[in-house]
């Protein structure tokens, strides 16, 4: 054991476990989803680092059955909350209703009391409503008439937004946004999965009403996320995560005078923290007890870009944060 690695890195029985568990899990979710790896992989991460993820697509590209096929998969309650303008706070977290046979207040939860929620266009709620929906995430919890209750383990929450559509918005802030441990990018099909879809909808593989079973217990996966606090990241990595966060924060001194001043604000620490728990989880789905530079590297975009935030004018110019986040992982040398 080191001072970095406190519990011992998981053993080989462990690591067999736990891809047996992963296995399961995507065998699941390839039977529904077609194509879409990376938002599997996206997902899996952030479920198993117990962050949450922030995706973003135009709709129609199967973000709500990604999120209902990986619950179906575990024994897990699934809650899809469509965001309105008029949704309230109460509406999310619950609240207290009148019964006049007992003449008092029940406590009635709301839909995030689930495993599994997803906030379709969270963007189309209003502040009050994104920051309750937020300190739940954040908190683990909610309160109720002055009395907590707990959100259950484990739980995910995944939130998705529009793009094209921003008439009637309320953009997340800053701050809000940061709260995501991941942010992914959801494209569009390849023709040759896009035929695939529409044959499994001919076949009825794709039926709405057509469910799972549920092959992998919670307890697996809170077993999985146990195991992967234990994955090993050397120091040398950590060194190399602190200092991509810091150039993002310092850029002059790295970057060409140009893409220094487009960035507005750099990453705060919990940009740090997401790379080294998205890390763990991400070596751990690739079956080893160890974080390689290389995991560091496919996180880039999922954990800055929406951390790195850009100056209007370089937006206007049609400058994007992943192209910003690439020249600051050019800049810093790899362990």
């Amino acid at each position: 054991m080191t001072p970095s690695d406190p519990l011992g890195t998981p053993s080989e029985a462990e690591m067999a476990r736990a891809a047996d568990i992963l296995g399961t899990v995507s065998r699941a979710y390839s039977s529904k989803m077609v194509g879409q790896e990376r938002l599997r992989t996206s997902l899996l991460t952030a479920l198993i680092a117990g962050g949450h993820a922030l995706l973003e697509s135009v709709p129609g590209l199967a973000k709500t059955t990604a999120a209902s096929t990986l619950a179906d998969t575990v024994q897990a309650e699934f809650r899809r909350i469509q965001c309105t303008p008029d949704l309230l706070p109460s509406d999310i977290t619950g609240t207290q209703v009148y019964d006049a046979s007992t003449g008092s207040f029940r406590t009635v939860l709301g839909p995030v009391h689930a495993n599994f929620v997803l906030l379709d266009e969270i963007n189309r709620s209003s502040s009050k409503t994104q920051s309750a929906m937020l300190e739940a995430m954040q908190e683990r919890q909610t309160t109720i008439g002055g009395e907590v209750h707990r959100l259950p383990k484990p739980f995910l929450v995944i939130a998705t937004q529009n793009p094209i559509e921003q008439e009637g918005t309320y953009e997340l802030p800053e701050a809000q946004m940061d709260r995501f441990l991941l942010k992914e990018i959801v494209g569009y099909p390849s023709p040759a999965e896009e035929m695939e879809i529409l044959h499994r909808i001919d076949t009825g593989v794709l039926n709405p009403e057509l469910h799972g079973t549920a092959s992998v217990a919670l307890s697996d996966i809170v077993f999985l996320q146990s195991l992967a606090a234990r994955v090993y990241v050397a120091p040398a990595v950590r060194n190399y995560i602190v200092s991509l966060v810091f150039v993002t924060r310092s850029p002059a001194e790295y970057l060409s005078p140009e893409s220094a001043a487009a960035i507005r604000y750099g990453a705060s620490p919990r940009a740090s923290i997401a790379f080294l728990q998205a890390s763990r989880a991400l070596a751990l789905l690739a079956g080893r007890s160890y974080v390689i530079p290389e995991d560091i590297s496919f996180l880039r975009h999922l954990v800055l870009r929406h951390r790195v935030l850009l100056t209007f004018e370089a937006e206007a110019d049609g400058l994007r944060s992943e192209d910003i986040i690439d020249q600051i992982f050019d800049a810093v040398p790899a362990p």
